[in-house]
Parts: structure tokens; sequence; C-alpha cells
């Protein structure tokens, strides 16, 4: 691999030396000539080229840590703009990718092998240092640079730059480049969609696929891939958990409300609050939760203000239960909420912590996380359950609603009839060893 890199930089850089000398590292400039000192010959002068626009040592030695060979130029953090200069344009938005995820994914299938992952890697790292130009792109995940994870992008088209860029947070070359354990994407939209046939996955579709692996902080966007944006999101807030989590952060499945002066964490399924998402910080379901406050997992509509908002004085959790054994609008204790978000109860059917996607944070340690943090910050919980009527509450009157919760004297959860606890109980209890005493469905 050094070798490799040496042949890649002496290619493409103009210097002359001896056929018979030898270069142990890249890293001066032309005003700084070196003697390379050879065994019973004279030394030689070598003169290195100087750093310019494409054109960047340290760059092309950390994409080389990356399996990324620059074959002529990487440009790194280029303004819409200049990507646009160079080509780029907004794609067409895609849906239904294939997402595979692999890494002891605790919630959401794992449909690729560790072995079929590295196989894969390989072929892009090989396809991306045949490459003429290559495109960097640094960000975060998470507004917060505290509790956010750093994400680095490298590819072969402005155009998946320029995409990845209006979903990741903007932060410093610097800060990723000195993160302990940064996120790194490969998306190469040229590579051929029979890669995955050549790695035993099979035909994926036209659009590419979308392949993360956990263990290794890996994600790469294959073909047409990284116009799938809630694909990617996904993927990467599955990349993201851990790192969140081991930095003291709350990686939620939930959306901000923005009400006066309140911030409200919302957990609610996506398909009740979908036609009111212009009333929310962001439509997308991630926000991590700190001793700072709450943050988008990704930019939002105003990216260009301050993202990080104060604690929230609420935490609402919306249910759907068309039995009638749980009221419209009802209080809940700490333990009480920790119970319900653990089950994330809709209808018959549980969502543990609300999170649909794959995970490998575990709920019931973010259900104890989450309790904590509601003692802690005295934050007020309440259960919203949009099937108590003749018909589904949705939209902008859930949200009346929620924000109903707030000036009203709510009365305490308390369950009508029925058997709905046993249904929690015995679900909770398959899937969790040790439930803590004090989560309660309801107060006795």
């Amino acid at each position: 691999m050094r070798n490799l890199i040496l042949k890649r930089f002496i290619e493409t850089s103009s210097f002359s030396a001896s056929p018979r000398s030898a270069l142990p590292f890249l890293l001066s400039s032309r005003r700084n000539a070196v003697s390379v000192p050879l065994v019973e010959e004279e030394a030689e002068t070598v003169v290195f080229p100087r750093e310019s626009a494409g054109f960047s040592y340290g760059l092309n030695w950390a994409l080389a840590g990356k399996g990324v060979i620059v074959k002529d130029k990487a440009f790194q953090n280029l303004k819409s703009s200049e990507l646009q200069q160079r080509g780029a344009s907004l794609a067409k938005s895609l849906s239904g990718v294939p997402v595979h995820v692999r890494g002891n994914v605790l919630e959401g299938a794992s449909e690729i092998s560790k072995a079929q992952y590295s196989k894969l890697l390989k072929q892009v790292t090989t396809y991306l240092s045949n490459v003429s130009n290559i495109f960097v792109h640094d960000g975060a995940i998470g507004s917060s640079p505290k509790f956010d994870a750093k994400v680095r992008v490298i590819s072969d088209n402005p155009s998946a730059i320029l995409s990845l860029s209006n979903v990741l947070w903007k932060t410093s070359t610097r800060a990723v480049s000195h993160d302990s354990c940064p996120l790194t994407v490969y998306a190469a939209a040229s590579l051929s969609a029979a890669v995955t046939d050549a790695i035993g996955l099979g035909t994926q579709g036209n659009n590419g696929i979308i392949a993360a692996d956990i263990e290794r902080s890996l994600l790469i966007l294959c073909g047409k891939a990284f116009s799938d944006v809630n694909g990617t999101k996904e993927a990467l807030a599955a990349l993201s958990g851990p790192i969140i989590s081991a930095r003291g952060g709350l990686h939620l499945s939930a959306r901000l409300l923005v009400s006066g002066d309140n911030v409200v964490l919302l957990f609610a399924p996506k398909d009740t609050i979908q036609s009111c998402a212009d009333s929310l910080v962001s439509a997308d379901a991630g926000v991590i939760l700190s001793s700072q406050g709450v943050a988008p997992l990704f930019q939002t509509k105003n990216s260009g203000s301050s993202n990080v908002f104060k604690m929230p004085v609420a935490a609402i959790l919306v249910t759907s239960d068309s039995s009638g054994g749980i009221p419209s609008v009802s209080k809940l204790s700490p333990g009480q909420a920790a119970y319900h978000f653990l089950a994330g109860y809709q209808n018959g059917k549980f969502v543990p912590a609300y999170a649909k996607g794959p995970t490998r944070v575990d709920a019931l340690e973010l259900a104890k996380a989450l309790l904590s943090k509601l003692k802690d910050h005295q934050i007020s919980s309440f259960l919203v359950n949009a099937s108590a009527g003749e018909k589904t509450v949705t939209g902008k009157d859930l949200l009346k609603l929620v924000e109903s919760t707030l000036s009203k004297n709510i009365a305490p959860f308390e369950l009508k009839g029925g058997d709905l606890q046993g249904k929690y109980n015995t679900f909770l209890s398959s899937k969790f060893q040790e439930i803590p005493e004090e989560f309660s469905f309801q107060e006795s």
C-alpha cells in the first residue's frame, strides 16, 4: 500500500530524480528541497511540488488511510457554487433504495455479512482509486459539537457531495481529522449496479444500494443511492447512535416542536404528523438530548440560525389506542413516561423507543437514560392518544392537542378499562429481561 501511494504521488508530481532514488516520505513543498541519503551513493536533491487546489499531502495521506489512493486531484469542502461549476446538480429524489446494515444490530434485520461488506468495500475503494477527481466533504450528525458524530464523505461525484452537504451539519476539517471516531461515507455514484451480484447480494435494482457497517463506522452509497435522502439518513442515524451515546448524548427518535418560548420533545409515528411537518423544527425523527439542551440530527429548514435548543419543558408521547382504554390526553410521571416510551404502543403493535429503523442502541438503556433526564431537568411528560375519538387525530389537529397540554391542568393517566396493561407487560417482559421497578404502566 505504501509503495502504491508513493507511486501515485510521483506520477502526479513534476520533479526529477535519479531512477535509483528512494522516497521515504512526501511532506515538503517545492521551496523546501531535501537531500535523500543513498547507501554508497552521493546525495541527490529531490524537489517536491507545491500544494495547490486539488493537491494536498495531508488530505491524500488521510484518504490513503481509508483505502482511497488519489489518482489525480482531491477537492475538499467545496462550496455549493464551486460544486455546481464542476457539474453538480440536485438529483431527482429517490426512495426505496435497499438499505443493508450489519454490526450487532439490535433492531432491524442485518442483511449483509461481514465478508460481503468487506468485498463491497474493496470494490468501492479500488474504483475510487482509479477515478481522476475525488471530492471530499466534512460534516457532522447533530448540531451540538460536543455530542455530535463527525463525518467524512469521499465521492467520485460532485452531485453526491452537494446532496450530502445539505444533510450534514457544517463542521471544520480539523474537527473531523482530529476526531477519535469519525464516520466515513463512500459515495461511488458511477460504480456499476452489478457490484452487488459480484459480492453475492443478488440483484438490487438499478438505483444502487445503501450499506452500513456499524462496527467499522462505514457507510457505502453505490449508484444513485445518495439521492434517497431518507434511506441515507436512516443509515447515518444507525451509525451515529453508538458514538453519540458514548459522548453522553441521548439519541432519540423524536421531533422538536417550538411553541412560543417552549421547546417540546414529540414522540409520534411519521404518518400521524406527516401533514404538519412544516410546523416542526424538522420533519426528521432524530434529536440529541444532552446537558446542553436538544439538537436535531440533520440540517433543518433554518440551519442558518442556532440549532441547539434549550432543555425541553415537556416530552409528549403519542400513542394510538382505539379500544377506549387510554384517555385522549393524560399526565405521566417520569417512571410512566419511561415505560410508555419503551413500549411505543401503536394500535396493537409495539415500537420500542419509537425507533423503526436499524439501531445498535439498547432501547431499555435508552429508556433508563431518558428517565434520568426527565427527573434531573424536571421535564413534564404527557401521553396523547391520537385514536381516542371517532376518528384518528393527525396533522395540525394533533399539534393543537399537543400544545393545549402545556396550558391546561391535565389529569394523571388512568386506564379506563380493558386488558391493555396485560398486553404491555407480556410484550415488555418477553423482550427485556429486567424492567426497573420505577417503570410503571400507571401509578398504583
